[in-house]
């Protein structure tokens, strides 16, 4: 190899881990804090809080599904969650791999008091993704899962 390409490899390999970035807390903090802010807390009214619920959600391999379909897919309209009416949209995420995605709802999941915390694999994910939703049977996913087990 050339010693003038040594720096640009240098450059391309020091900017991959950007990319290939599966650390949950980053990447919330980089994709989804604008709106549920820091540590999952959601914002009155608009977004929901996600930390001390989606354990309680990915309790069961339904919800574990229905909350990688959310990701994935988007939702949007209104939700019943903690109690009180959220009415926003939440767009999709597909363009995160599925590494980043199972990262993500990894950590969110750990933010709450289900121990040991569920977690989601890549291939949760990838089953997730082999089956696209448009939002509105997202939204017909959460109502069914909600009837047979009640979405905090």
């Amino acid at each position: 190899m050339k010693k003038s390409a040594l720096p640009l490899l240098a450059l391309m390999l020091s900017a991959t881990p950007a990319l290939a970035d599966t650390d949950g807390a980053n990447l919330y903090g980089s994709n989804c804090s604008a709106c549920h802010q820091a540590g999952g807390k959601g914002s009155p009214g608009q977004f929901p809080p996600l930390a001390g619920r989606l354990d309680k959600i990915a309790a069961t391999p339904e919800g574990k599904t229905y909350l990688a379909h959310v990701l994935l897919n988007g939702l949007h309209g209104s939700i019943q969650a903690s109690g009180a009416r959220y009415a926003s949209f939440m767009p999709p995420f597909k363009s995160l791999s599925d590494d980043q995605i199972a990262a993500i709802l990894t950590y969110l999941v750990s933010l709450g008091d289900t121990n040991p915390a569920p977690v989601f694999t890549t291939k949760d994910i990838q089953v997730a993704r082999s089956t696209p939703k448009k939002a509105k049977e997202v939204a017909a996913e959460r109502q069914a899962l909600d009837a047979a087990h009640p979405i905090p």
